[in-house]
């Protein structure tokens, strides 16, 4: 019988730095992501015509950011959630530089998109557990 080992302080100081991690990138993708497009922020609108996918593409983003946001907060989804919206920011970096033609609003993409694998590498074990169910 082996024997579990304690958490150390360093431990939980990294648990509770991506819990917080976890919360606050899911409020960026629910609030200030999902948010403005589901209402319709004169922003967001402009920037799906500019697309040229129509609106409706505009609330399947918005629907998988809110859904991601969502599984970020849920224990047992944490790990496929992240990995979802890196596929998503790959995809929105992608149409910032190729589509839209603005390299400068890449960052922001970006930087979710690296947060986001940083928790889905957190969370590897969890993945690894549910994918062998």
């Amino acid at each position: 019988m082996t024997a579990t080992p304690l958490p150390t302080a360093r431990n939980r100081a990294v648990s509770t730095t991506f819990v917080v991690l976890r919360v606050l990138v899911a409020l960026m993708f629910v609030v200030a992501s999902a948010g403005p497009k589901f209402f319709g922020e004169v922003y967001a609108v402009e920037i799906f015509t500019e697309i040229g996918a129509g609106q409706w593409f505009r609330y399947l983003v918005g629907f998988l950011e809110l859904a991601g946001g969502v599984g970020l907060l849920v224990p047992r989804l944490v790990a496929p959630a992240a990995i979802g919206l890196v596929g998503l920011m790959v995809g929105a970096a992608f149409t910032q530089v190729v589509i839209l033609d603005n390299p400068a609003f890449v960052v922001t993409p970006v930087v979710l998109g690296v947060l986001c694998g940083l928790i889905a590498w957190h969370h590897r074990a969890s993945l690894r557990t549910l994918l062998s169910r």
